[in-house]
């Protein structure tokens, strides 16, 4: 078990620097989503409900290591502010002279937000002076960026070889969630899956083989699949250079079938159009598909076969819509499974595993209904592909 911010000792008086992930969705200046944030307030309250002086450090997008000011974290530290309902200082500046000053005048029990980690390039390339710098600005050190664990970046992994540290809520509450999916979860375990790409599924898709009952597979991964089936597929987007790939998974899964192991179920129905904004010309295609269609949701036929499985389901671990859920009426295949899954929370235990599908539970009014949402899609990918998270090897254990 990692350290917690308990570990760490009386904290009156001390510049605590938080790694917190407030990689959130901007427009026009306005945070979308609010969740990240609302996540890391009950380590920040820890802090300095202690009398800590918490200093907050995030990355923002990807500014590819210079300063862009539609990626300054000023409207983040804003809405952190409503939410905590105290005042929020935003500093400008990283580790330089500003950073410098307003560490110093922040005073026990207040919050200091600084400027997007990633406005300098020494951030993910690790550098050693940058670390140090960001260690100068404090006492101790809280990690608390799930979704950043899998990258061995100067905040991730420098600072905590650094200062004494330790995981703050967020993370502690990721490991609790996800390693008994790694062990042996009630069952029947499935894995439902979706996203566009097969090729960032692939590692998650190996180590689960023989571990979950069945995986269930949408998006736009599913077509690569499917054509290395020798279906059809119209113009729906393949990833040709996976489809050897995808042959040796599709092999190995018929052997873990014949078994009694893990099974496949990929869409037999798709809902196809000639592009993703024809949406009046949209149909049901059963089998294979039209020459001049894409495929951009899964059909009625094959969320009848994904329900008969999560029907039993104990344990469901969620990644990626099924279909183009932002353009309607594709969304509908996605908005079905997670209102069914989430109808059946007393019944099923069900893990979302960040990124989109997480966006998607919360924006069908769900996500209270899931039994955890991680903040983390990468990295809870990574973590059930049994790979070693970085961010959380550079923490100590108790």
């Amino acid at each position: 078990m990692k350290k917690s911010i308990a570990d760490l000792g009386p904290l009156q008086g001390k510049r605590v620097i938080i790694r917190v992930d407030f990689n959130v969705p901007l427009k026009n200046g306005e945070v979308q989503d609010d969740y990240r944030i609302r996540s890391s307030i009950p380590t920040i309250r820890k802090v300095i409900d202690q009398g800590g002086r918490a200093i907050l450090i995030s990355h923002l997008g990807r500014p590819k290591g210079e300063r862009d000011a539609s990626l300054s974290l000023a409207p983040v530290a804003a809405r952190l502010e409503d939410l905590l309902q105290r005042p929020v200082t935003f500093v400008a500046d990283t580790i330089g002279d500003e950073a410098q000053k307003a560490v110093t005048s922040i005073i026990d029990g207040e919050v200091l937000v600084l400027e997007n980690l990633r406005f300098d390039a020494r951030e993910k390339s690790n550098d050693p002076e940058f670390a140090d710098a960001l260690a100068a600005l404090g006492d101790v050190f809280v990690s608390d960026a799930f979704g950043t664990c899998h990258r061995a970046h100067a905040s991730v992994c420098g600072l905590p070889a650094r200062l004494p540290s330790a995981a703050g809520d967020v993370i502690l509450k990721e490991i609790e969630e996800l390693s008994p999916l790694l062990k042996d979860p009630p069952r029947p375990y499935v894995m439902v899956l979706g996203g566009a790409k097969l090729s960032t599924k692939i590692p998650l898709l190996k180590n689960m083989l023989g571990k979950v009952d069945a995986i269930l597979v949408g998006g736009g991964m599913a077509y690569t699949l499917l054509k290395a089936q020798g279906r059809k597929v119209g113009t729906s987007r393949v990833d040709d250079t996976m489809i050897e790939t995808a042959q040796e998974i599709l092999e190995e899964l018929r052997n873990k079938s014949r078994e009694g192991g893990t099974t496949m179920i990929l869409p037999v129905d798709n809902v196809c159009a000639k592009g993703i904004d024809d949406v009046s010309g949209f149909v049901v295609s059963p089998g294979d598909l039209p020459d001049d269609r894409m495929g951009l949701d899964v059909g009625p036929e094959t969320l009848a076969k994904f329900v008969a499985v999560l029907r039993k389901a104990k344990t469901v671990f969620w990644n990626g819509p099924l279909g183009v859920f932002e353009n309607p009426p594709f969304h509908l295949g996605t908005e079905y499974i997670a209102t069914y899954l989430a109808h059946r929370n007393e019944i099923t235990r069900t893990i979302v595993g960040g990124g989109d599908s997480a966006a998607a539970a919360r924006q069908l009014g769900i996500a209270d209904r899931m039994a955890h949402i991680s903040t983390g899609g990468g990295a809870s990918m990574e973590f059930l592909e049994g790979q070693s998270l970085p961010g959380l090897d550079a923490l100590p254990e108790k």
